[in-house]
């Protein structure tokens, strides 16, 4: 009877780095996806920007993706802890997705968010929540539009927990009759991301 060999596991290469892109910029979004509200709302603004890497090139292959409460503060969503409540802006979703064209640029069309109450009775100034997806990233990054101008921003405890020099990177810009957000994964002006 002969011995058995040692199993000796044999050698490859490396296995390829896995990244949420680019196939998500053609397989992810959706005809109306960049409206939470439809063309016409009354109140309605346009958020804009760019997706820029580190070098400050645009990223023409990412998606945008964006939540948010509606005017009232509320969300048509089970885990509002006050219930959930339908929005009286007609046709409101609450989230948007966008991909970002050629030139890097996104676009959603919606409504300013309201304050958000927090559990310890404080408030959190109206704001969206964004998700940004690309290639090269290995997970989602998230980040939050804030308004400019808006007294609530003072007080908000997640705006404020972000270093005073780095604040500005999460308002937006008045920009015609809507806001402008540039988002910028990494360098010098690189957004401030939240982790989950």
């Amino acid at each position: 009877m002969t011995e058995p060999r040692a199993m000796v596991p044999e050698r490859r290469g490396l296995t390829p780095s896995q990244t949420v892109g680019p196939f998500l910029h053609v397989g992810l979004p959706w005809p109306d996806g960049p409206h939470v509200v439809p063309e016409g709302t009354p109140g309605a603004v346009w958020i804009t920007g760019t997706v820029y890497d580190g070098d400050g090139v645009p990223i023409p292959d990412a998606v945008v993706e964006t939540w948010q409460a509606d005017p009232e503060g509320r969300f048509d969503h089970p885990d509002d802890p006050r219930g959930s409540a339908r929005s009286q802006v007609e046709g409101f979703r609450g989230f948007g997705r966008c991909p970002t064209d050629e030139d890097g640029r996104y676009a959603v069309h919606t409504v300013r968010p309201g304050s958000l109450p927090c559990p310890d009775g404080s408030t959190e100034a109206p704001h969206v929540n964004v998700s940004v997806l690309g290639r090269g990233l290995l997970d989602r990054v998230v980040t939050r539009i804030y308004f400019p101008g808006d007294d609530a921003n003072h007080t908000d405890p997640v705006l404020c927990a972000v270093p005073e020099e780095r604040r500005h990177t999460l308002i937006a810009a008045p920009d015609g009759d809507g806001f402008r957000f540039d988002i910028w994964l990494q360098g010098d002006r690189e957004t401030v991301f939240f982790a989950l």
